[in-house]
């Protein structure tokens, strides 16, 4: 496995709160309640979100206090609820003449097949992510990866499990670049370095590849990648939008296929900091940690 995670960036936090039973979760990052810069890009033709639009860099909003990663399909989208409740209660937010806001994005995964599709996140589990948030989280089958699942193309053959991952790489100058995946693809999984398939589904306990199928089950929306990449360099919201964009090719280095018209692949992009880095280099590493981080997610979880 890779090194490092998205806490490396001094001043994130992660908490993650789950129903084990049901296969399914949430995932916060939260940060010390100052705020962050944010971006993102969608790539995927199915995705499920909430407040995006406010991170269009010609909109007024300029820091955001949340990310929510979550199951639960788009019923998954009232876990933000609770992460805002829970914010409002600490006083963290935009502040208004009548009350403190705290502005929570969210995209979800699609998990109803995998555990009970009854149990979806809700505002009360989005409350418990945040009371679980630590500079020190654990990755693995939790969160908003705890129902998710990897190879789901291939008919007949049985998807392998995944989570959530997450890597870290320094920069010159010492900045650092992290990334945070919720992998739920349904492709297979591979090393870009090696070129080799890491993980799959399978047909009687043996790997299939997606590529190799001369038929692909059309399992509509039911695959997502999302996640978040994160930097202590200074960036504006337009530079955070560039970065989303940019990152999402570690996806085409991990995942194949990806971004095709089932999946809803969703990429936060987060500054928190103050270090300078050539932008060029800062993407260049982005793009390699997200790679990294997809590959975490099923390198840490049995499958």
């Amino acid at each position: 496995m890779y090194s490092g995670n998205i806490c490396d960036i001094k001043g994130l936090f992660v908490g993650h709160a789950q129903d084990f039973a049901a296969q399914t979760g949430c995932t916060v990052l939260l940060d010390d309640g100052t705020g962050f810069t944010c971006g993102v890009d969608v790539r995927g033709a199915s995705p499920g979100t909430r407040e995006l639009d406010l991170l269009n860099p010609e909109n007024a909003v300029q820091q955001i206090h949340a990310i929510v990663l979550a199951g639960g399909s788009a019923f998954g989208l009232e876990a933000a609820t609770g992460v805002q409740k829970a914010l409002e209660k600490k006083g963290i937010g935009f502040h208004t003449k009548e009350a403190v806001v705290p502005i929570v994005c969210s995209a979800v995964i699609y998990d109803l097949g995998i555990g009970s599709a009854s149990v979806r996140p809700d505002a009360k589990m989005g409350e418990e992510a945040v009371a679980n948030a630590t500079d020190k989280p654990v990755f693995g089958a939790v969160g908003g990866g705890c129902g998710a699942v990897i190879g789901k193309f291939v008919p007949g053959s049985t998807a392998r499990k995944s989570g959530v991952g997450s890597a870290s790489m320094k920069l010159p100058g010492g900045g650092t670049v992290a990334a945070m995946m919720v992998v739920n693809a349904g492709g297979d999984i591979y090393d870009h370095h090696t070129g080799q398939m890491i993980a799959s589904a399978t047909i009687d306990g043996k790997p299939v590849c997606a590529l190799d199928a001369t038929i692909f089950d059309k399992v509509f929306g039911e695959n997502t990648t999302i996640g978040i990449v994160a930097t202590d360099v200074k960036l504006t919201k337009l530079e955070c939008k560039r970065l989303a964009t940019v990152s999402h090719d570690g996806y085409a280095l991990a995942i194949r296929p990806t971004h095709t018209n089932v999946d809803g692949d969703t990429l936060f992009a987060v500054s928190k900091g103050e270090y300078k880095c050539d932008p060029i280099i800062l993407q260049a590493t982005a793009t390699e940690v997200v790679a990294r981080a997809i590959q975490n997610a099923v390198l840490g979880v049995e499958g």
